[in-house]
C-alpha cells in the first residue's frame, strides 16, 4: 500500500477523493434498495397476490431501467476519457448528446411499452393467478409512465459521477426515496390502494428527481453541465461514441434481464409461494450485493479517467484496490443480512413454503457474492472505462443464455430442484463470466480501444 503522500504526487484519485467519491454512492445505492424493501413490505400487506404482480412487472422495469443505465455509462465513460485528457469542451457536449440521446429513446420505449402491454402481460408471464395479474396490470399502467423521468435521472447521475460529485445524485436519491416511501406509506395504508398506492408515489418521486438533476446540470460552475442555451442538434461524432459504449452495453443489460425475465416465466410454473419467494430473495439478493454495485460506478468514473490520460499501470492499481474493497463490503454486508435474515422474513408474511424457499436462496446468493460476484460483474466495469464493451457484451450474453437459462431449465424442470435449481443456475454463470473477464484483464487486448 503506498502512502497517502506518495499517492497524492502519483495518481489521480487519493484516498480521499476515492471516498468522497464512493461513500455518497454506497448510500445512494443503499436507499434505492432500501426503498424497494419497503416498497414490498407495504405491498406485502395487502396479500402475496400483490407482491407477485409487483415483481413480475418490475423485471420489466429494472430491464428498461438497466437499459438506460447502461447509456449513461456510456456518456459517462466518454465524458471522464474527454475529462482526463483535459479536453473540457468536448466533456460538456458528450453530456449534451447523452441528455438528448436519452429523452428521444425513453420517450419511443415507452409509447413502444404501452402498446405492447398485453403481449407483456398475457404472453411473457405466462399463466398466472387473476388476483395477480389484475396486481400487475394496475402497476405497468402507472409506473410505464415513468420511464422517461428515471433514465433522465440516471444520465445526469451518471454526468456528475464522472466529474467526480457523487452528493448530488445522493441528495437527489434521498428526496426521491423520502417521496416514494411517505408517498406509499399514505396511499397504502391511509387510503386502502393497495397495489395503486405504491405505483403512484414511484411515479411522482421520479418526476421531482429528473426535475431536480436536470436543473443542476444547467449550473455552468459544474466541471461538466448542460449547454445554455441547450440545443437540441445532434452531435453525429459524439453521439457514435456514446453508442459504441451504450449500446453493447445496454444489449447486454437487456438480454441478461429478459434472460431473468424468461426464467421468472418458468418460476411462475412452480406456483405463487415460489414467485413470492423469488421477489423476497431477489429485493435480499439486491442488499448483498449493493456495496458492490455502488463501489462498480466508481470503478467506472476512476478507470475512464485514467484511460483518458493514457496510464494503464494506474487503472490495474484502482481495479485491484477497489476489487478488494468490494470483497469486503460484501462480506460485511452479507454477515448482517443473513443473521438478521428471519426477522427480516417475518416482515413479508410469507407462508412457511416460500419462507423456506427465500431462507435457502438467501443463503446460497450471499456465500457466493462475497466469493465471486466481485470478478463476475464489477472487473467488467474496468474494461468498460476502456471501452472493450463488445467483449463485454458478447461473453456475457452468452454465459446468460448458456447457462443460466440453459441450468435453470436443466436443474429447475428437469431434476425437479424447483426454484433452488434456478438460483444454482444463476451461481453457475457467475463462475463463467468471471472466469472470461479474468482472462481478458489479465492480457493486454482491452488496453486498445481509447476515444
Amino acid at each position: 500500500m503506498i502512502s497517502e503522500t506518495k499517492e497524492k504526487r502519483s495518481y489521480l484519485f487519493t484516498n480521499k477523493d476515492l471516498k468522497r467519491l464512493i461513500v455518497p454512492i454506497i448510500i445512494e445505492q443503499f436507499l434505492a434498495i432500501l426503498v424497494g424493501l419497503s416498497d414490498s413490505i407495504m405491498v406485502a400487506s395487502v396479500g402475496e397476490h400483490a407482491v407477485s404482480g409487483v415483481s413480475l412487472v418490475d423485471n420489466i422495469f429494472v430491464l428498461v431501467i438497466f437499459l438506460f443505465g447502461a447509456l449513461a455509462t456510456g456518456g459517462a465513460v466518454v465524458a471522464g476519457q474527454f475529462l482526463g485528457q483535459n479536453n473540457r469542451e468536448k466533456a460538456c457536449q458528450a453530456t449534451d448528446q447523452l441528455v438528448i440521446l436519452t429523452a428521444v429513446s425513453s420517450i419511443l420505449i415507452t409509447v413502444g411499452i404501452y402498446l405492447t402491454r398485453n403481449l407483456i402481460l398475457h404472453n411473457i408471464f405466462g399463466k398466472i393467478q387473476p388476483n395477480v395479474m389484475e396486481s400487475a396490470k394496475t402497476y405497468l399502467m402507472i409506473v410505464t409512465a415513468s420511464i422517461p423521468f428515471i433514465a433522465l435521472y440516471n444520465a445526469g447521475a451518471g454526468i456528475f459521477r464522472a466529474m467526480g460529485n457523487s452528493r448530488v445524485p445522493m441528495y437527489l436519491s434521498v428526496l426521491m426515496n423520502t417521496i416514494n416511501v411517505g408517498g406509499n406509506a399514505v396511499l397504502i395504508f391511509g387510503f386502502g390502494m393497495g397495489v395503486m398506492g405504491a405505483a403512484i408515489p414511484t411515479l411522482v418521486s421520479r418526476i421531482v428527481a429528473a426535475l431536480g438533476i436536470i436543473l443542476l446540470l444547467r449550473g455552468q460552475e459544474h466541471t461538466l453541465h448542460l449547454s445554455r442555451p441547450f440545443s437540441f442538434r445532434p452531435n453525429k461524432v459524439l453521439l457514435k461514441k456514446i453508442a459504441f459504449i451504450g449500446i453493447p452495453n445496454g444489449l447486454e443489460n437487456s438480454m441478461f434481464q429478459l434472460g431473468k425475465i424468461l426464467v421468472l416465466s418458468m418460476i411462475t410454473s412452480f406456483g405463487t409461494a415460489a414467485i413470492a419467494a423469488n421477489a423476497v430473495g431477489n429485493i435480499i439478493a439486491m442488499f448483498q450485493i449493493m456495496p458492490g454495485m455502488a463501489v462498480s460506478m466508481a470503478l467506472v468514473t476512476v478507470c475512464s479517467r485514467c484511460v483518458g490520460a493514457g496510464d494503464y499501470d494506474m487503472v490495474r492499481y484502482y481495479t485491484r484496490k477497489i476489487l478488494k474493497l468490494i470483497h469486503i463490503l460484501i462480506f460485511v454486508f452479507n454477515a448482517i443480512i443473513l443473521i438478521a435474515l428471519p426477522w427480516i422474513l417475518i416482515l413479508y408474511h410469507l407462508s412457511p413454503e416460500a419462507t423456506k424457499m427465500t431462507t435457502e436462496i438467501a443463503w446460497l446468493h450471499g456465500i457466493c457474492a462475497i466469493i465471486i460476484w466481485p470478478e463476475a460483474f464489477s472487473l467488467a466495469n474496468t474494461l468498460r472505462a476502456a471501452n472493450d464493451v463488445k467483449f463485454c457484451m458478447v461473453w456475457s450474453v452468452f454465459s446468460m443464455w448458456i447457462f443460466r437459462i440453459v441450468f435453470s431449465y436443466i436443474l429447475g424442470v428437469y431434476f425437479q430442484m424447483g426454484l433452488y435449481g434456478v438460483w444454482i443456475a444463476m451461481i453457475i454463470d457467475w463462475c463463467v463470466r468471471a472466469i472470461f473477464f479474468i482472462v481478458r484483464y489479465r492480457g493486454t487486448r482491452w488496453q486498445m480501444h481509447c476515444i
